[in-house]
């Protein structure tokens, strides 16, 4: 029997690895419970300042704009290259910073909760990092650095996966929430999908001294949803 032609290289297969690893990362089915925050979403919805698609699509584009482009996306850059480096002061210094630009209650709330339940299953995946490596109060986005570092996954795919991730999760709080009907969802799907990009390229070109977020509106309406009477995300 004659060879099959195209076999995949070592290089090619590494690299199909990392992005199958990626795409579990990044699963809604990943059990880290990712559904039930909606970063003050849902307490837009409440207060009428989003009430259909149009305007779900100029909110998410204003977050990607002046919170994604300027905060996480940009810290995960730094992570995951100390990580790479063996650096648990630099993953420290970012993972605390990012703390620091947490707002609300209940956005710390969320990366520190979201953060112990990845660890707890990168832990039963065997692919957790020392003990002594870690912050005190490791958040999401440095474990998910950790993650895409571990998978060898290139810095800019960890970036775009975490995007996609956080877009997926948002139409998904629309989706229960607004309502939004699922056709919709794929339409703005379809919109912000190179958004993404834009923000990924954004992020990469930012200095250490053009990083932080620019969502008031955003930690407004997490603070009062810490209080909404009625909800359907946790607070």
């Amino acid at each position: 029997m004659s060879r099959v032609k195209n076999m995949p290289t070592d290089t090619s297969h590494q690299s199909d690895l990392a992005l199958l690893g990626l795409m579990q990362l990044v699963s809604p089915a990943l059990p880290i419970g990712a559904f039930a925050w909606s970063q003050g979403l849902e307490s837009a919805f409440e207060l009428g300042w989003v009430n259909n698609e149009a305007e779900l699509g100029e909110w998410l584009e204003g977050v990607l704009d002046d919170g994604l482009s300027r905060c996480e996306l940009p810290l995960l850059i730094r992570l995951q290259a100390a990580w790479a480096e063996g650096d648990a002061g630099a993953v420290a210094h970012w993972n605390q910073w990012l703390h620091a630009t947490r707002e609300t209650a209940e956005l710390v709330d969320e990366d520190t909760r979201l953060g112990a339940a990845l660890l707890t299953l990168l832990k039963s995946l065997d692919l957790a990092t020392a003990p002594d490596t870690l912050p005190a109060t490791p958040g999401y986005v440095t474990l998910f650095a950790w993650a895409g570092h571990k998978r060898q996954v290139p810095v800019r795919q960890t970036m775009l996966g975490f995007a996609w991730s956080w877009l997926e999760n948002q139409l998904a709080v629309a989706c229960k929430a607004l309502p939004l009907g699922h056709t919709a969802a794929q339409r703005l799907t379809e919109r912000l999908r190179p958004q993404l990009v834009v923000a990924v390229d954004e992020a990469l070109a930012r200095t250490d001294e053009e990083l932080g977020p620019i969502l008031p509106g955003l930690a407004l309406a997490s603070a009062l949803h810490e209080t909404q009477y009625s909800r359907l995300f946790r607070s």
